[in-house]
């Protein structure tokens, strides 16, 4: 049960605190597309360190094995800054607004 209960003051809460998915896409779809997304990203992460570790063959010498951590750890943060970000929801209010069917 709620403990707001003037009416108006509800209205007012409900409107501030309810979101809607504004990413442009049907919203049934962003069920599918946020977690796949997310899979690309580690996908990405985890090919980008195999490339430069698949080069490393035999006895490989101390010095080469620092760096190729160096340029795993540089194309890891290169990754992640290209990670996939999902926009946050906007409030009901900014959405109605919009499409013209609130003040």
């Amino acid at each position: 049960m709620s403990t707001v209960k003037n009416s108006t003051e509800k209205k007012r809460l409900s409107l501030e605190l309810d979101r809607r998915n504004t990413y442009g896409e049907n919203s049934k779809s962003s069920r599918k597309a946020i977690p796949k997304g997310k899979q690309r990203q580690h996908m990405d992460v985890r090919r980008s360190a195999g490339e430069v570790l698949r080069r490393l063959k035999g006895n490989v010498p101390e010095d080469g094995l620092d760096n190729a951590e160096l340029l795993v750890k540089s194309r890891v943060a290169l990754s992640k800054r290209r990670e996939f970000k999902k926009s946050p929801d906007k409030p009901l209010r900014v959405v109605l607004a919009k499409k013209g069917k609130w003040g």
